[in-house]
């Protein structure tokens, strides 16, 4: 099974890319993390990127705040599917590296999901991965089934709550 590669430009965001692992963890996805800034580090994430391919990574998570180049920086070298997860700042909540992360130019395509997206962008990983495994796809459906099923608990717990 190919590995899935998570990139955070600060230890600062590892709060928020916890949920990715985890998520990534709970479908038996190997995964590899690192702390690479498209600014203070720029070798190591171009060299992570370029090389992504050959050691065994089927998708990158990019996950920063603020400027957030690091999904572009991490996809402009490489041509595997890449996820930014925008982090939230003090200063505006997040939409400069939202901005930051979804804006890209025509050719450097990179999934963008919600500020502090962590396990939607792990999700997707898993829906890319399970293109090609029939043993993914199988836990996603499973996935989605429970999710269904416990939003439905909810919604009977309330109608009985309101309707004592």
């Amino acid at each position: 099974m190919k590995k899935i590669g998570i990139i955070m430009g600060s230890d600062s965001d590892l709060p928020i890319v916890k949920k990715a692992i985890d998520t990534l963890n709970a479908f038996g996805i190997p995964n590899e993390v690192h702390v690479y800034s498209a600014h203070r580090t720029p070798e190591e994430a171009r060299d992570f990127a370029r090389s992504a391919r050959q050691n065994g990574y089927g998708a990158i998570i990019a996950a920063a705040g603020m400027a957030a180049h690091l999904a572009g920086a991490i996809a402009a070298n490489t041509t595997l599917p890449v996820i930014g997860i925008p982090c939230a700042s003090t200063n505006l909540d997040g939409i400069d590296a939202l901005l930051s992360t979804v804006q890209m130019p025509s050719g450097i395509p990179v999934a963008t999901v919600a500020i502090n997206g962590a396990v939607n962008a792990a999700l997707l990983c898993v829906q890319i991965l399970a293109v090609t495994d029939e043993e993914l796809a199988r836990k996603l459906d499973e996935k989605r089934e429970n999710d269904r099923k416990a939003v439905l608990e909810k919604d009977a717990a309330l109608l009985a709550k309101l309707n004592q």
